[in-house]
């Protein structure tokens, strides 16, 4: 019986520092058949870089032009460059019955879902605020200001939790990923999204 449903768009976000790019690779690996979306940027590829396989590299003022036209699902502004994703490409993944997941922002999950409500939402959180600080520290990259910044930053992120669906506390990155599979497999398994197939079975003799 061929698939008529379409797939899961799946977001993992979360605080720096909380693990969730980790996670997002783990589930990845547990999950080889999630598709990851390209993202277009008006950043200069690095080297290696790929056009429409790392990213879809545009000028600024074509960029500024895909706003206008309203053809991202999520668009952001880091370091003076724009990175957002394409929501056609992204809907036809999704059409043909292909899960698609993002690790994203807060920001960028609020975008997403007003674009796209069915999307299944994850937030990635340490068990503690001082875990988080000590992963931070453990990094030796940050200031003590850049700590600070991001531990505040955590703190309003995680009071947006009405934005998500779930939370995942992350104490073993191996666990959690697990946990967040657990989820995808559940909500895959929601008797609204396989109405189509339930109602085929019914129709046969």
């Amino acid at each position: 019986m061929m698939n008529t449903e379409k797939g899961l768009l799946i977001v993992i976000s979360g605080p720096s520092g909380a693990g969730k790019g980790t996670i997002y690779n783990k589930v990845l690996a547990l999950r080889p058949e999630i598709r990851k979306s390209i993202s277009v940027t008006t950043r200069a590829p690095r080297p290696n870089e790929v056009e429409g396989v790392h990213y879809y590299f545009r000028t600024i003022e074509d960029y500024q032009k895909m706003i206008a036209e309203g053809a991202f699902l999520e668009t952001a502004s880091v370091y003076s460059n724009y990175y957002g994703t394409p929501k056609a490409h992204v809907f036809e993944m999704l059409a043909a019955g292909n899960d698609v997941m993002f690790e994203i922002d807060t920001y960028g999950n609020k975008q997403i879902r007003a674009k796209y409500p069915e999307c299944v939402s994850i937030f990635i959180m340490t068990p503690t605020f001082a875990d988080l600080e000590h992963r931070l520290r453990s990094r030796n990259t940050e200031t003590e200001d850049s700590i600070n910044t991001r531990l505040g930053n955590a703190r309003r992120e995680l009071g947006e939790y009405r934005d998500f669906d779930y939370i995942v506390f992350n104490d073993d990155a191996d666990s959690a990923a697990l946990q967040v599979a657990a989820i995808i497999d559940a909500e895959k398994a929601r008797m609204f999204r396989n109405e189509a197939r339930v109602n085929e079975l019914l129709l046969k003799k």
